[in-house]
């Protein structure tokens, strides 16, 4: 891990312990490797997460799951204890949500966008953006230093159309943090080889053997990831050429938020310090 001048920091804010990994793993791999920090925030504690268990013992195995997912890459965790399923963004989460990003004082927060399949995703989604221009007003949640400027604000990416589809700011070629990426899904075993295959009427096809079942879960995220790439080919080929662009197979997007600071050429060199925006 190479020593650098400034110290950068990530926050990515999901609604759920594994939305992070999910969405933002391999950036923040690239992170972690040029010695910059990076948090996971999930506003929910997971507990409906299962279609077996729940509550509190779900909660438990998942902050777990969380801990083990983040922490052999130095990447901190925190759990909110907001109820899985019923996040409300209401005016004492959106405080917490103030308080929060002030004292960590990220450069970067990735969230959701605010159309979502889930309710919950909508919900931090909007925490996030309500916080925004909140942060660098003294007289709100004046027990915690308000921030001078706004860090820049984007979103994970998503798949829905309406009111309009994901339009990505920034791709970036994870193939070089790919194997830790899956490491971060791996370690989210309710999640990934029980819940989410139970949920889509796919656990009979969960193998059962530890090899077997992480081959499985690099295979499928490894198309979807694919499928992201095809969707915005003609992006990539503008970010990294032609050449180089066609053949990248494995990227994670975001997209800007107009409520934090500029995401421009500027804000993307300094928070992309990649070679050609990949590593």
């Amino acid at each position: 891990m190479s020593s650098i001048a400034h110290n950068l920091k990530l926050l990515v804010v999901g609604a759920h312990p594994d939305d992070a990994e999910y969405r933002a793993g391999g950036l923040a791999t690239l992170y972690r490797r040029l010695g910059h920090s990076v948090k996971f925030l999930s506003v929910t504690n997971g507990e409906a997460g299962h279609h077996r268990e729940w509550g509190a013992p779900l909660v438990e195995r998942r902050r777990e799951e969380a801990r083990r997912a983040a922490a052999p890459f130095g990447i901190e965790t925190e759990v909110w204890d907001n109820p899985d399923g019923r996040l409300v963004p209401d005016l004492e989460r959106r405080e917490e949500m103030i308080r929060s990003i002030r004292v960590y004082h990220p450069d970067l927060v990735l969230t959701h966008r605010p159309n979502d399949y889930h309710p919950d995703h909508r919900a931090t989604s909007l925490l996030v953006q309500d916080a925004a221009y909140l942060l660098t007003v003294p007289a709100i949640c004046p027990d915690v230093p308000h921030l001078r400027r706004d860090p820049v604000i984007a979103y994970l990416s998503d798949d829905f159309l309406r009111p309009y589809p994901f339009e990505p700011t920034v791709l970036l070629d994870i193939s070089s943090a790919w194997e830790e990426k899956i490491s971060m899904l791996d370690s989210h075993e309710s999640q990934f080889y029980e819940w989410l295959p139970a949920n889509m009427g796919r656990f009979a096809d969960v193998p059962e053997s530890v090899e077997g079942r992480r081959a499985w879960l690099e295979t499928r995220i490894r198309d979807l990831t694919r499928n992201l790439a095809d969707r915005h080919r003609n992006a990539i080929r503008a970010q990294y050429g032609d050449e180089h662009g066609q053949a990248i197979e494995l990227v994670e997007a975001f997209e800007g938020c107009e409520y934090g600071a500029p995401f421009d050429e500027e804000a993307i060199a300094r928070l992309f310090p990649f070679s050609d925006r990949s590593c």
